[in-house]
């Protein structure tokens, strides 16, 4: 699958985004290393701290399917550049995800960037701690 393919699926998946606050649609898409797609629009709730990002539902849904091993994810919005994935996300995809995962940032203008998590997200909190 090429990265504009799951790009697409990110934007098809944006459609059904609950925004009804922030009118900020967004959508995900991730690709598992045996090749399914998972997606995920955010939905919001009225008291925003229960609301959900994009890219945790997509990853959230993969997990409840049994899937453990990802390779990328792809983020899409309305935003004048490629839209980055909010902090939390990054947190998430940094601990489920290989350091150097590629995240494909994209926006509805056809602009297409590619970052490592490690890049995104460079001292995460993850299992050494432990």
């Amino acid at each position: 699958m090429t990265q504009e393919e799951l790009v697409e699926f990110a934007q098809q998946v944006r459609e059904q985004a609950h925004a009804p606050y922030s009118n900020f649609k967004v959508g995900a898409a991730l690709e598992t290393e045996e090749g399914r797609i998972f997606t995920g629009c955010n939905v919001e709730n009225s008291s925003y701290g229960l609301s959900m990002c994009a890219e945790r539902v997509a990853i959230f849904k993969a997990i409840s399917e049994g899937f453990r091993h990802f390779k990328r994810i792809a983020v899409i919005a309305e935003t004048r550049s490629p839209v980055r994935p909010c902090g939390a996300c990054r947190q998430v995809i940094s601990d489920l995800f290989p350091p150097n995962a590629d995240v494909i940032l994209a926006n509805l203008q056809g602009d297409l960037e590619v970052a490592k998590i490690c890049e995104l997200l460079p001292a995460p909190f993850d299992r050494s701690f432990f």
